[in-house]
């Protein structure tokens, strides 16, 4: 069985890219061969000490990038741009496993999307990312998704690196101080993710706050079934067990917690006094168990490696 694998990076000098990078540094099984980028050419990969002199290489056409001997090739581009990547991808050898980080493939029925601690646990060759905020909503509707009655309203509040590193009007530092900016009031992305991949009733409005990194998601359900806190806390920490980076807490979860941490947290249980009214908070990293984490969690899998290998969660 092979258990050593041979990773391609295209797009490697966001933030996201940074975190696979520094985990990848860490893995036993995966070692980055190149690592391509649109504005750092032949600069060392700062983060990377298996291979001391591995320098970017310039992202261009897919006609001139080189994919022999690679057996991964993860794709941390912006959204709309990994097609003609992955067709070249696949010209070159249909065998090599891709991932894609983007929203590009979240729809596309070809492409397994993942979840890591709720998908089917099936080996895929082409796997879509799922998306940061909608990462948190699905770890906090999964659990009771046969309880929930009509629309689940959920507001999600990320640091501004979910905003990406290219400065706009959600990173702009004098536009964010004393400051939180809604944006996407409707029709956002990650709520169509959602509404494909977990629960279609859904509305979701996010907004971007004065801190770095970490996302907050409050969901307001209602339920089909009178029930106490006590009880719902019992089903979420059955329904994630088995978990590791899942921390099921009675308390409300902070983002500060699981801030450059791999962990989701869940908490803040609270029903109102009909019994039928649920608010759940769900906090995790946009950087880690939003993106990169799931990243490895993913790519793991599909190399018949244990889940959780070189994520270092202790």
């Amino acid at each position: 069985m092979k258990t050593s694998f041979n990773i391609s990076i295209l797009g490697g000098r966001g933030y996201v890219g940074q975190e696979i990078i520094k985990i990848i540094n860490n893995h036993p099984n995966f070692f980055i061969s190149d690592i391509y980028s649109k504005t750092s050419q032949g600069k060392l990969v700062d983060d990377y000490t298996k291979t001391k002199s591995l320098t970017y290489k310039l992202l261009d056409s897919p006609d001139k990038l080189d994919f022999t001997d690679i057996d991964i090739v993860i794709m941390a581009l912006s959204n709309n741009e990994s097609s003609n990547y992955i067709k070249s991808i696949e010209e070159h050898d249909s065998n090599i496993i891709i991932i894609d980080i983007s929203a590009d493939y979240r729809f596309d029925d070809g492409w397994a999307y993942k979840l890591p601690e709720v998908s089917a646990q099936t080996k895929d060759k082409r796997i879509s990312n799922p998306g940061c905020y909608a990462s948190a909503i699905q770890f906090s509707l999964f659990p009771i998704k046969h309880l929930i009655d009509g629309k689940v309203s959920c507001m999600g509040i990320s640091g501004y690196s979910g905003a990406g590193a290219t400065p706009n009007e959600k990173n702009d530092p004098n536009n964010l101080e004393g400051n939180i900016i809604p944006y996407s009031l409707s029709g956002h992305i990650h709520e169509k993710e959602v509404m494909k991949h977990c629960y279609e009733k859904i509305s979701f409005s996010p907004h971007v706050a004065n801190f770095f990194r970490g996302i907050l998601i409050t969901s307001h359900i209602q339920l089909t079934k009178k029930s106490s806190s006590s009880e719902i806390y019992d089903l979420y920490k059955s329904f994630y067990k088995d978990k590791k980076l899942i921390q099921v807490i009675k308390e409300i979860p902070m983002i500060n917690k699981v801030s450059n941490s791999h962990y989701v947290s869940i908490g803040g249980f609270e029903v109102d006094e009909s019994g039928y009214g649920l608010t759940v908070c769900c906090t995790l990293d946009n950087l880690l168990k939003g993106a990169a984490t799931q990243v490895i969690q993913n790519l793991n899998h599909a190399c018949n490696l244990d889940q959780l290998t070189g994520i270092n969660y202790e």
